[in-house]
């Protein structure tokens, strides 16, 4: 073949450091905004982002060019920088070093779209571990449980 041609949809999660720093409810349009701009830097799509005072969800279409691991790193390095430097109150902020990537069909993008909206709401009943925990069991990904927080 002549040309190289991909169409990586993936939902990606990732979790604050410590709870004592959360994501305040007034900074979350903007930090989306700056994730959309990292995406777009890194020649990835951005569909959906939201989450909540401790987690992200982005589903986006990821470039045949970086991999998900480089990909995570920039997003975590550069709105770790951003966030700090947008308000004192970050200062101390950070990302866990792990995080979540899953394929998904283009026959699902709404689904998972949808599901990402509706964050605030789902996590009205279910918590982000409980959530985090029922991912991974449906997508058959082994783990050890002493691990996954740290």
């Amino acid at each position: 073949m002549a040309q190289s041609l991909s169409q990586l949809f993936t939902h990606i999660i990732f979790h604050i450091k410590t709870e004592i720093f959360p994501l305040h409810d007034d900074d979350h349009s903007a930090l989306y905004a700056y994730l959309c701009g990292i995406l777009k830097n890194n020649d990835c799509t951005p569909i959906e982002i939201n989450g909540t005072g401790n987690h992200i969800h982005v589903l986006c279409s990821i470039s045949k060019n970086i991999s998900v691991a480089e990909l995570l790193k920039h997003m975590k390095q550069f709105s770790t920088k951003w966030l700090r430097q947008h308000h004192k109150r970050y200062e101390k902020f950070a990302w866990q070093s792990g995080y979540a990537a899953f394929s998904v069909s283009a026959s699902n993008l709404d689904v998972v779209k949808n599901y990402i909206q509706n964050q605030k709401e789902h996590h009205k009943v279910k918590t982000f571990k409980e959530e985090y925990l029922a991912f991974l069991d449906k997508h058959g990904v082994r783990y050890d449980e002493n691990f996954l927080w740290k």
